[in-house]
C-alpha cells in the first residue's frame, strides 16, 4: 500500500507540476485595418507571478494604452494535492501606422529567476476599403429624413456567399476540397433557407458542418470581412469533362440601422437611431471544374485509386487445419479518394472457399479483410498482392505488391468434407455429408491369383482363335462328312461292299441256329450261302461269274492273302460236298463254322487296311501345348507372399513395394490390382487406391469386392460431380454386359457358336421336315446369342484398351481454360481420386471432361491414366 500510494503521490505532483509550467500565450486579430485600434495581450500562466515583464512594440505600430496589467490566481485539491496556478496578462491597445504584414516581437518574462520569451506572431494591415469605417455601406440611409420607415438594403460588398475549390484542373477519381463561406461586414441576426449544391457528376461526402456558426476575420480585396464557414465537402469527380457546382443559396436576417431627422431635443442622441431587420438572399457563383480523364493502359490491378497510397496484407494466421476459417487483411492509406477505393484482386489457390470481402474505414485508408476456409491439406502460397493507383503528382500508374504470404494447411482430424459451422459466423450452405458404406474396406485375397503377362483377354488370344477355328472346320468337316454318306448310299456296288460282313454275319447266325439243331443239310446249305454271298458282294460278281478262280483272283485283287483266298475256296468245296453227302460232313459242321466266321473277319479286315488314319491328334497335341504355354509364370515366386506378410503386419508400405514389383514386371491380375488398392488405401493415399480398384475393374468388371471397395473410397472424395443421365437402353445394356467378365462372355460365345453350327447342321443335312424346321429356327436364335456375347467380351476389351478414363492424383489441380499457365483462366478445381475422361493431349496438357459435361486442360502430371 505504500508502494501504491507513494506511485499516485508521484503522479499527482507530476501532473501539478505541468500544470505550474511557465507559459506565454499572444492574443492578437490575424487581420486589422488601417487607422484600426485593438488589443494585444500577453498572458503568462504559472505557479508564480512574473517579477519582470518587458516588450518592444517597435515602429510598425502606435501603442495608445498600456500596459494594463491583471492577475488570477486559482487553487485545486485533489486527493490532498494542493495546486496553484497564476495568470498574468499584459494587454496593449496599438493602431498601425501603414499596411502591410508586420512582425509583432516576442515578449520576455522573468519568473523566480528564469526568463521565459512568448512566439512571434504576424499581424496582416489593410486599408479595409480605402480607408473607410468598419461598418458596411447602407443604401436608404440617406432617404428621406423625415421618414421612420425608410426603405433599407445591403451592399452585394456587405454580405456574399463564396464557395471556393481547391483545385479548378483534375483527373477523373480526384479528391477536390470545396468549401462554402459568408462573408459579411453588416450584423446578422440569424439564417433562413439553405440551400446547398447537389454536385451532379460528383461523388460528395460532407466534412464539416457547424452547428454553431463563428466569425474570423478574413481579407478579401484589401478588405476585412467577418467569415464563417458553412459547409465543406471532399468530392471526387466521376467523369470527364467541365463539371459546373450549381450555386448555393442562404437567406440571411440582417439588422440595419435607420437614421431619423434630429428635432433639437437634447434626447435626440439616445432615440435618433432605429434599427430594421430585413431578409437578404445571397447566392455564391456557379464553380466549374475541368475533369481530365485517366491516361490509357490502366494495370490490371488498378482499383480506382487517385493520390498517393500505401499497402499492407497480413494474414490472421499462418498455420491451420483444413476447413477451418481465417482471413487475409490488406489495409491501404494514404492521401486521396480513400472512400472510393475499391477491394485489391485477390487469387487464392485452388480449393480455398471464399467470401464476401468485409471493408472498413480507418484513419486516411481503409482495410479490407478476405475470409476462406481451406478445403485441402498441404503448403499454400498467397500472393503476391498486387494495387495499382494513379499518382497524380508522377502523372502515371503505379503498383503496389505485398510480400508473398505462406499457409499451412493440416490435415483435419475428423476427416470430414466440410465443417458444418465453420468460424467467425459465417453461414455456409448444406453440404452432403460422408456416406457410409461400412465400416471399413473388404480385406485383400491372401491366396496368390494366376498372373498373366500381358493382357489376360481369351478373347483374341492363340487359344481363342485355335477353337473358332476348331468349330468352323468341324461343322464343315461334319457336313462334308453327311454329304459323302449320302453319295455312298447312292453307290449300290458301295452298298453292297459295305454291307457284306452285315449280311453274311445273319446268314452265319441261321447257319449256327441249324448247327444246334442238327440239322446238316439245312446247315451246310445256309453257310453256302453267307460265303457266297459275302464274296459275291465284296466282289460285286454276278451269279454266272462265281467260278472258283474267278473268286480267287478277286481276292488277290482286293488285297487278300492267296492262303487266305484258298481256305476260302476250301470252305466253298466243302460246302457243295456236304449238300450232297450229308452224312459224312456231320462230324466237320463246328469246325466247317468257325473257319468260315474267321475266313470272312479275315478277308473284311485285310480289305479295310490302311484307309484310317488318327485325324485330329496333331491339332490336339499343338492345342494343349499352346493352351499350356498361355498360363506360364517366371520370377513371382514370393513377392505375392511378402505383401500378404507385410500388410497382415500394418507395413503397408513395404506390401506395395512387393505388389507393385509383379506390376512392373508386366504381371496383370484383377487380385492383384485389388490388393495394391487396399494397401494404398491403408496408407492414406486416396488417390493410388481408387486408380488401383478401377484397373481391378477394367480387368474384371464383376469383381464385387473391388466395387465394394472403390465406392467406399469414392465417399472420401471432396468433389461431388452429378453426372449427365445417360440413355437408359445404353446403361441397361452395359450394366447386362457387366454381369459376367469377357472372358465368360467369349466361353459363351463359342458354346453359343458350336449350338449355331450344330442347328445349322440340322437343317441342311436332316431330311425330316420338323427337325428341319427347328434346326433353322435355333440356329438363328443361337447365332443371335452368340454375337451378342461376342459383343459384349468385346466391348469390355476394348473399354479396358481405351487410354482414356484418369484419376486425379494431386490433392488440389486447376483446371484451365487453354493448355497455358497464363493467358488461362481458371475454370474450376478438382481433388485427389477425381475420374476424368481424357480427350486430347497437347505437350504437357490434357483436355479432360468431367462426368457432367465440364471440360478444361488441366497438367498431364496431375492425372494418371487408369
Amino acid at each position: 500500500m505504500r508502494k501504491i500510494t507513494g506511485i499516485l503521490m508521484s503522479l499527482a505532483l507530476s501532473v501539478g507540476a505541468c500544470f505550474a509550467q511557465i507559459s506565454i500565450k499572444v492574443q492578437a486579430p490575424e487581420v486589422v485595418g488601417l487607422n484600426e485600434e485593438f488589443n494585444l495581450a500577453f498572458i503568462i500562466s504559472g505557479e508564480n507571478s512574473p517579477s519582470k515583464f518587458e516588450w518592444q512594440p517597435g515602429d510598425d505600430f502606435e501603442v495608445l494604452w498600456g500596459p494594463q496589467e491583471s492577475h488570477s490566481t486559482s487553487i485545486s485539491i485533489i486527493n490532498g494535492n494542493r495546486t496553484k496556478n497564476v495568470q498574468t496578462s499584459y494587454t496593449y491597445i496599438l493602431r498601425p501606422k501603414t499596411t502591410g504584414q508586420f512582425r509583432i516581437s516576442p515578449a520576455s518574462a522573468i519568473v523566480k529567476g528564469e526568463e521565459y520569451s512568448s512566439k512571434a506572431l504576424t499581424i496582416e494591415v489593410v486599408t479595409n476599403g480605402a480607408g473607410s469605417s468598419g461598418g458596411g455601406s447602407q443604401s436608404g440611409q440617406g432617404g428621406n429624413p423625415s421618414s421612420s420607415s425608410a426603405q433599407a438594403s445591403v451592399s452585394e460588398d456587405d454580405i456574399f456567399l463564396r464557395l471556393t475549390v481547391d483545385k479548378s484542373r483534375v483527373v477523373v477519381g480526384e479528391p477536390v476540397r470545396a468549401t462554402l463561406k459568408l462573408y459579411q461586414r453588416v450584423n446578422i441576426a440569424g439564417f433562413e433557407n439553405a440551400r446547398f449544391p447537389t454536385f451532379n457528376g460528383f461523388w460528395s461526402q460532407e466534412l464539416e458542418a457547424p452547428a454553431n456558426i463563428e466569425f474570423n476575420r478574413e481579407t478579401i480585396n484589401d478588405r476585412i470581412y467577418n467569415a464563417a464557414l458553412l459547409r465543406s465537402w471532399t468530392l471526387v469527380p466521376q467523369k470527364a469533362g467541365e463539371i459546373t457546382i450549381e450555386p448555393a443559396e442562404l437567406v440571411c436576417l440582417v439588422n440595419i440601422r435607420l437614421q431619423r431627422a434630429p428635432t433639437g431635443s437634447i434626447f435626440d442622441s439616445f432615440f435618433q437611431d432605429d434599427y430594421q431587420t430585413i431578409r437578404e438572399r445571397v447566392r455564391s457563383q456557379a464553380v466549374k471544374v475541368k475533369v481530365n480523364p485517366l491516361p490509357s493502359g490502366a494495370p490490371a490491378s488498378f482499383g480506382g485509386g487517385v493520390g498517393s497510397f500505401k499497402m499492407s496484407a497480413e494474414l490472421s494466421c499462418d498455420s491451420l487445419k483444413a476447413h477451418d476459417a481465417a482471413s487475409l487483411k490488406i489495409t491501404i492509406t494514404g492521401s486521396g479518394n480513400v472512400a472510393l477505393l475499391e477491394a485489391p484482386k485477390l487469387s487464392f489457390p485452388p480449393d480455398f472457399e471464399q467470401y464476401d470481402v468485409k471493408s472498413s474505414d480507418i484513419p486516411s485508408g481503409k482495410v479490407f479483410e478476405y475470409p476462406f476456409i481451406p478445403r485441402s491439406h498441404g503448403s499454400f502460397e498467397i500472393g503476391p498482392v498486387e494495387y495499382s493507383y494513379y499518382d497524380v503528382s508522377k502523372g502515371r500508374y503505379e503498383t503496389l505488391r505485398s510480400q508473398v504470404m505462406r499457409l499451412g494447411v493440416a490435415k483435419n482430424a475428423d476427416g470430414q468434407a466440410y465443417d458444418a459451422q465453420p468460424q467467425s459466423g459465417m453461414n455456409l450452405p448444406a453440404r452432403k455429408g460422408v456416406k457410409d458404406l461400412g465400416s471399413d474396406i473388404r480385406y485383400i485375397v491372401t491366396k496368390q491369383p494366376p498372373l498373366r503377362l500381358g493382357s489376360a483377354f481369351f478373347l483374341g488370344s492363340t487359344l481363342f482363335w485355335l477353337l473358332l477355328v476348331l468349330l468352323l472346320v468341324g461343322a464343315a468337316a461334319i457336313f462334308a462328312l453327311f454329304r459323302y454318306l449320302a453319295h455312298r448310299r447312292k453307290d449300290l456296288v458301295a452298298a453292297k461292299d459295305r454291307g457284306a460282313v452285315k449280311m453274311a454275319r445273319k446268314r452265319l447266325q441261321k447257319a449256327g441256329e441249324y448247327l444246334s439243331g442238327g440239322l446238316v443239310s439245312a446247315f451246310y446249305e445256309e453257310l453256302h450261302r453267307a460265303l457266297l454271298g459275302f464274296v459275291a458282294d465284296k466282289l460285286n460278281l454276278e451269279e454266272s461269274q462265281m467260278s472258283r478262280e474267278n473268286i480267287a483272283a478277286g481276292l488277290e485283287s482286293k488285297g487278300v492273302a492267296g492262303a487266305l483266298a484258298e481256305e476260302f475256296c476250301t470252305l466253298l468245296d466243302a460246302c457243295e460236298f456236304a449238300r450232297y453227302a450229308p452224312s459224312q460232313a456231320d462230324a466237320s459242321m463246328d469246325k466247317h463254322y468257325q473257319s468260315s466266321i474267321k475266313v470272312i473277319s479275315e478277308i473284311d479286315s485285310n480289305m479295310k487296311k490302311g484307309k484310317k488314319t488318327p485325324a485330329g491328334l496333331a491339332a490336339i497335341a499343338i492345342l494343349l501345348c499352346c493352351s499350356g504355354s498361355l498360363f506360364a509364370q517366371t520370377g513371382t515366386e514370393g513377392a505375392w507372399e511378402r505383401g500378404v506378410e507385410a500388410y497382415s503386419a500394418s507395413d503397408y508400405l513395404t506390401a506395395i513395394e512387393n505388389w507393385k514389383s509383379l506390376s512392373d514386371a508386366g504381371y496383370e491380375s484383377a487380385q492383384l490390382y485389388y490388393n495394391l488398392g487396399n494397401a494404398c488405401f491403408k496408407n492414406d493415399d486416396l488417390a493410388h487406391s481408387i486408380l488401383y480398384y478401377e484397373r481391378a475393374l477394367k480387368l474384371n468388371p464383376s469383381y464385387g469386392d473391388a466395387k465394394y471397395n472403390l465406392e467406399y473410397a469414392r465417399s472420401m472424395v471432396q468433389d461431388r460431380i452429378e453426372a449427365v443421365p445417360e440413355f437408359f437402353l445404353k446403361t441397361w445394356t452395359r450394366s447386362f454386359s457387366y454381369l459376367l467378365p469377357s472372358n465368360a462372355w467369349t466361353a459363351l460365345f463359342l458354346v453359343f457358336l458350336a449350338t449355331a453350327l450344330a442347328m445349322g447342321l440340322m437343317y441342311l443335312l436332316s431330311r425330316r421336315k420338323g427337325a428341319r424346321k427347328t434346326g433353322f429356327i435355333l440356329g438363328i436364335v443361337f447365332l443371335l446369342l452368340s454375337a451378342g456375347a461376342l459383343s459384349f467380351a468385346a466391348g469390355q476389351k476394348s473399354d479396358y484398351l481405351k487410354q482414356e478414363n484418369a484419376i486425379v492424383m494431386r490433392p488440389v489441380s486447376t483446371v484451365r481454360s487453354s493448355p497455358d499457365s497464363y493467358s488461362s483462366k481458371d475454370l474450376f478445381v478438382l481433388h485427389e481420386g477425381t475420374k476424368v475422361k481424357v480427350l486430347d493431349r497437347v505437350g504437357d496438357w490434357v483436355n479432360i471432361e468431367l462426368s457432367d459435361g465440364r471440360q478444361g486442360w488441366a497438367r498431364a502430371s496431375e492425372i494418371e491414366i487408369i
